[in-house]
């Protein structure tokens, strides 16, 4: 008798651990990951980060020679373009991502930040680390989630467009401007 209590006992406990694990979301960004994708996958495992969909590396024959880091885009089912990933090295298989430019709006932060999101969204969840001014756009930095945000300079007043010496600050940018792209770098 004892030793039946003993056994349903533990296949209780083995069914309510198994069923508590919590699954990873396949869009969720995180500081040291994006879905499955982490900051010590190798290239050589992409296409097991990302079995159902479509890994393209851009290899030109040279590339050796001058050292350039290929970008590898990431394409689903669609054809629609997911992620732009930045290797480390060149030409080396297991090198690691450095940076993901994430295009998608699946794709969240914790705080629920994704290319749908405004700078109201980014200012109210994250503390801003700083803006930079490029030429046809600008990029808020969030040391926070290792991530900056891109936001086109059409979002902008007219007045902070065309000046690129101009430091912009957060006041400055409207509430409604929407985000372009994000990028997460390891």
């Amino acid at each position: 008798m004892k030793k039946s209590i003993f056994v349903l006992f533990t296949l209780a406990v083995l069914i309510t651990s198994c069923s508590s694990e919590k699954k990873q979301d396949p869009f969720q960004v995180g500081k040291q990951n994006i879905g499955l994708l982490t900051d010590s996958t190798k290239i050589k495992d992409l296409e097991l980060v990302f079995p159902t969909d479509s890994v393209v590396t851009s290899s030109i024959k040279g590339d050796e020679f001058i050292g350039d880091k290929n970008d590898i885009e990431v394409f689903d089912a669609t054809g629609k373009k997911l992620l732009i990933l930045t290797p480390s090295q060149a030409l080396d298989s297991t090198a690691v991502i450095e940076s993901a430019q994430i295009l998608d709006s699946r794709y969240k932060t914790d705080k629920n930040i994704s290319t749908l999101s405004t700078f109201a969204d980014i200012k109210n969840s994250y503390t801003i680390s700083s803006i930079s001014t490029l030429i046809s756009s600008i990029v808020v930095s969030v040391n926070e989630i290792n991530a900056s945000f891109t936001i086109d300079k059409k979002e902008l007043p007219a007045n902070l467009r065309f000046n690129m010496d101009l430091k912009i600050e957060a006041v400055q940018i409207p509430d409604n401007a929407k985000i372009k792209y994000f990028m997460v770098y390891w």
